[in-house]
């Protein structure tokens, strides 16, 4: 499990959001220019997040997308599970559909205990711990 493009650019989205001042919305635009990523991309990924819940979306002139209360506090696997869904944790690292114990590609020995520690620190990691990072 190497994140996708998809999971990395939701969760620059949401730590940039979460480090702007609270209910006050901010536009994709916006939001895509300072992380040097697509737009219309962008835009797609926070509509997801919209209906996961972790933002609000409102249109119009004052319109754009904020962190629902208590989203900080979501780890960045919780994050990734509901862009990827439950796939994260079985797909195989070189792509393979079928890659388990029971049969396994060359790296899936080598790979699983990687991929168990990298899927704990993202559950110990909040969004919370990236604002503050990336404001210190």
């Amino acid at each position: 499990m190497i994140l996708s493009r998809t999971s990395q650019y939701a969760i620059q989205a949401l730590t940039y959001l979460a480090a702007q001042t609270r209910g006050e919305p901010t536009l994709n635009r916006e939001i895509a220019d300072n992380l040097h990523v697509p737009s219309a991309y962008l835009a797609k990924i926070l509509r997801s997040l919209c209906q996961t819940n972790l933002l609000y979306s409102k249109r119009g002139r004052l319109g754009g997308f904020t962190l629902r209360e208590g989203a900080e506090r979501m780890s960045l696997m919780d994050i990734v599970l509901l862009v990827e869904g439950e796939r994260v944790n079985r797909e195989c690292l070189l792509g393979l559909k079928e890659c388990g114990d029971a049969q396994a590609c060359p790296m899936h020995r080598r790979w699983k205990p990687v991929k168990k520690q990298m899927m704990s620190f993202m559950r110990q990691m909040i969004l919370n711990d990236l604002v503050k990072a990336v404001k210190s």
